[in-house]
């Protein structure tokens, strides 16, 4: 496995291997790697011919300096597990190389970046998309692979393409869980062991959820998920919301299929989020 720090050698390295014929496919992460993220790679391995994954902690899809602060960094073993699930090359550039100058782009999502995690983190999706093109740009990437944790930027992703009439083939795959349910994240690392006993909660709630959708509306649901939160003394409901599985906008009445609810919870200071489709 190959590691390259500089835009140069990374964007020379897939431009030979598309001249070669060969099929590249594309796992961006912030590091911290877990279980999900190697499933990510080991699809993007059955695929394609050639894999790619990026390790960089993006400043400017973080609107809490805090958190990015404490995200978590373990480059040396991310490698090693990156290794092992059959990675060819990993790309671990500084910030300095991605940003040599400020950035200003700003794209329009329109009311897909207003909901949810938009209206909670402003300026997250516009950093997000900044990086992602960015990486595409150096990587040339057949396929590109996200979770389905991320739901809404996901399709942030899938719009960025379309904006931006991008040459990628846009792969979601599953959320990947621990046997108790909760969804993996990089962030979870920073959970006290009590919290970690807390926060298989979030799944079990959203599963209730579910299966209150077919005979209660959207609004009974809502009230029934923040009434379960105000009573558990060490998570603390942000946001839950019943929306469209294609444009993220609320559901009033009752869900329909493809409907979906989405959940951010606090744990301490370590904010998860997690989804699960209706119906």
């Amino acid at each position: 496995m190959i590691l390259f720090e500089t835009i140069n050698q990374t964007r020379e390295f897939s431009v030979l291997k598309r001249k070669e014929g060969l099929s590249i496919g594309f796992v961006p992460t912030m590091g911290a790697l877990h279980d999900g993220h190697i499933s990510l790679v080991r699809k993007a391995r059955e695929e394609n011919d050639i894999v790619i994954c990026s390790i960089f902690v993006n400043p400017i899809q973080f609107n809490n300096p805090d958190d990015l602060k404490k995200y978590p960094r373990t480059l040396e073993k991310d490698l090693q597990l990156l290794e092992e699930a059959g990675c060819d090359l990993v790309f671990n550039p500084s910030v300095d190389e991605m940003y040599p100058e400020t950035v200003k782009k700003e794209y329009d999502f329109g009311d897909l970046a207003n909901v949810m995690e938009g209206e909670f983190r402003p300026g997250h999706f516009n950093g997000v998309a900044i990086v992602v093109q960015k990486l595409f740009d150096i990587t040339l990437p057949h396929r590109a692979y996200f979770g389905e944790k991320d739901y809404q930027q996901l399709q942030i992703i899938k719009a960025l393409v379309r904006i931006e009439n991008l040459d990628v083939e846009i792969r979601p795959c599953p959320i990947s869980r621990e046997k108790d349910g909760l969804a993996r994240s990089s962030r979870n690392e920073r959970l006290t062991p009590e919290m970690r006993r807390a926060v298989p909660y979030i799944n079990l709630v959203l599963n209730e959820a579910k299966g209150m959708a077919q005979n209660h509306t959207a609004g009974d649901i809502i009230r029934f998920v923040k009434f379960k939160f105000s009573e558990h003394p060490l998570l603390k409901l942000e946001y839950f919301s019943i929306a469209s599985g294609i444009d993220l906008q609320p559901v009033s009445g009752y869900a329909s299929k493809g409907d979906m609810a989405f959940i951010a919870v606090f744990a301490g200071d370590i904010r998860l989020i997690d989804n699960i489709q209706l119906i």
